[in-house]
């Protein structure tokens, strides 16, 4: 039996996320799918974690468990080939039994995109969230400085969440832009439902002027949501790379 990982890249828009559910186009499903028309044998495919709908990846990992004999070199050729244009796999390797995509996970790289042009963008709408105010990047990056370290980030969770526990790690929070983008990068230990995204609202809200940088700290320890900022829409929001 081998052991496959994979690093698949995908847009979210028009998929209802990662997860595979009956009668909803998901990505998990469709790779799965394109594995077993392969293969001739039916796939578990297991990823670092779920992503929502509307949530893009570039660097997403999966593994599975095969006995095919096909040629490593030409497993992301031949996967590909059975998939939508909106999924691809970028890279394709064996790996050792024992690597789990899930647990092995050392640490996750998100990205938020906010673009703070007048107008937009026509061509790239579905990947980034368009607020036309402008908003103060130093007061962000100051902010985003607070959200460093091991906290419980409960008031930066959405209900539903089903985590036990929700002390999670940044090891990075960084805010930087590129023209009229604003780009929101957290690598952590493990996200909670949502938190990317209610993180990069209150970034934002930082940004307009209705919280102050200093004050990031004590919404942390508050551990209400309603403290925080929104829950901005998925299609900013990106998932970069795993590590392990």
């Amino acid at each position: 039996m081998r052991n496959i990982k994979l690093i698949i890249e995908y847009d979210g828009k028009g998929f209802n996320g990662w997860q595979k559910q009956p009668s909803k186009l998901n990505i998990q499903g469709e790779i799965e799918k394109a594995i077993g028309e392969i293969t001739g044998e039916e796939i578990d495919l297991i990823a670092s974690g779920r992503t929502d709908a509307g949530v893009h990846s570039l660097g997403q990992t999966a593994n599975f468990k095969t006995n095919s004999k096909i040629d490593i070199e030409k497993f992301a050729f031949a996967i590909n080939s059975k998939l939508k244009k909106s999924i691809r796999i970028k890279n394709a390797e064996e790996v050792d039994e024992r690597f789990h995509s899930r647990y092995s996970v050392k640490s996750k790289k998100y990205r938020y995109i906010i673009n703070n042009s007048i107008h937009g963008s026509a061509i790239f709408r579905d990947m980034e969230y368009h607020f036309p105010i402008k908003l103060d990047i130093s007061k962000m990056k100051e902010a985003a400085k607070f959200f460093e370290g091991e906290h419980d980030f409960k008031a930066f969770k959405a209900s539903g969440t089903s985590s036990k526990s929700s002390v999670r790690k940044i090891y990075k929070a960084e805010v930087f832009q590129n023209d009229d983008r604003i780009c929101i990068e957290l690598t952590g230990n493990g996200f909670l439902y949502n938190m990317v995204r209610i993180i990069s609202g209150t970034l934002l809200d930082v940004g307009v002027g209705k919280i102050k940088p200093q004050e990031i700290t004590s919404i942390i320890k508050s551990g209400e949501r309603v403290k925080a900022g929104k829950t901005l829409p998925a299609r900013g929001l990106c998932l970069v790379e795993v590590t392990y």
